[in-house]
């Protein structure tokens, strides 16, 4: 299940910007300062707003007059449209405003349409508090829904309706959107968090931060050997030096991970390894989780990695992807890009103060050098990417 549509209006740079077209895997590249970590915070607010409230992840960017576009009185609106379970487009809108001081919930609607040329069927509608939800979508060609529309009242009109719909079964539609903002993935990996020992324990899953790899090398050696294998693999394979990695546990308890470089009797510990090493293992980590995220959002993954590991870095996002997972990376490597489809690129602009949105494979002129053989980082560096230059 993966997302194919985003509109923001009036967040930050994004006074007005929309993706049509969403691939599995989708690249974004622009000049520093153009919103792209900016276009990944927003995936960010949205899931803040639905673990919290709206409230707490408006305050968690400097309040509403920091968050809002400049000039802009809001509201905050963000609409993501993403296929549900049946396979018909559904939409989820939210729209965020002030009063009285304190961020709500001006608006929250998910819909999708019945049929060809039906209206908008609103599943859940819901306003500053209080709005309806359909618990059993009416059979096709239905017209009488009402008997199955609730009414309900939240305790703070900065709660999402998905947030409590959601835990509920008959909610179908709510409670799958609700998944799916749930287990987004947004990295920040911070690589010398990665590198102190853990406390002892395991990790099912690598958090933002990158901080539990070892708790998670360790669960992936415990429960899921195979995989933990084909990681110990791939490092190999790109770093040749390697021969093995483990997560062991100290006597005092803590988690360290041992890298054994075959030219050496011991191993070293991830303290005395490059940040290339640690970075590519974590990354491998990752991607290789037998429980794919619904989203995973990464930036600039290139940092401290070898140019030449880069397209198999993009093979491995595409592999995700396969497995049930949506990639979407920024990028200031023109490496990285040359390993990527046209219609996996997009390239972000700034003008005026605000920042736009282009998918590459709209342009004539870039599908046609690219059909002659030149690859996507190559045609970026030599500016053709209008508005998105490297620096």
């Amino acid at each position: 299940m993966q997302i194919e549509g985003l509109e923001i209006r009036n967040y930050r740079l994004f006074r007005h910007a929309k993706l049509d077209r969403l691939p599995s895997l989708a690249v974004f590249v622009g000049a520093n300062g153009s919103g792209k970590t900016t276009l990944f915070d927003v995936f960010s607010f949205l899931k803040e707003s639905l673990t919290h409230n709206v409230a707490q992840a408006v305050a968690r960017r400097g309040g509403f007059r920091e968050l809002v576009s400049r000039g802009q009185a809001g509201p905050i609106e963000v609409t993501v449209k993403f296929r549900e379970s049946g396979g018909r487009l559904a939409t989820y809108q939210l729209a965020v405003a002030e009063e009285d001081g304190a961020p709500v919930v001006a608006r929250e609607v998910l819909k999708f349409r019945r049929g060809q040329t039906g209206k908008p069927w609103h599943f859940v509608d819901f306003s500053r508090g209080r709005g309806t939800a359909i618990a059993k979508e009416p059979a096709l060609g239905q017209k009488d829904a009402e008997a199955e529309r609730e009414e309900h009242v939240l305790d703070d009109p900065s709660l999402l309706a998905i947030k409590g719909l959601g835990q509920f079964k008959q909610f179908r539609v709510a409670a799958e959107f609700r998944s799916i903002l749930e287990n987004w993935h947004i990295s920040d990996f911070h690589i010398q968090e990665a590198r102190p020992s853990a406390e002892a324990g395991e990790a099912a899953h690598l958090s933002t931060r990158g901080e539990n790899v070892a708790q998670v090398a360790q669960y992936l050696f415990r429960h899921h050997r195979p995989t933990f294998d084909r990681i110990l693999r791939a490092m190999h394979r790109r770093v040749p030096g390697v021969t093995g990695v483990e997560a062991k546990e100290m006597e005092d308890g803590r988690v360290v991970l041992r890298f054994q470089d075959g030219s050496f009797k011991d191993p070293f510990t991830a303290r005395f390894v490059s940040d290339g090493t640690i970075k590519l293992f974590a990354w491998l980590v990752l991607l290789y989780d037998p429980r794919p995220h619904p989203l995973l959002a990464i930036e600039e993954p290139e940092n401290q990695l070898y140019p030449e590991v880069l397209p198999e870095l993009v093979e491995e996002f595409r592999d995700y992807a396969r497995r049930g997972g949506q990639v979407l990376a920024s990028t200031h490597s023109p490496d990285l890009l040359n390993a990527t489809e046209l219609e996996e690129v997009y390239w972000l602009s700034k003008r005026r103060g605000f920042a736009t949105v282009h998918k590459a494979s709209d342009s004539e002129l870039l599908r046609s050098l690219v059909a002659q053989g030149d690859p996507p980082g190559t045609l970026w560096k030599q500016g053709l990417f209008e508005g998105a230059g490297l620096s």
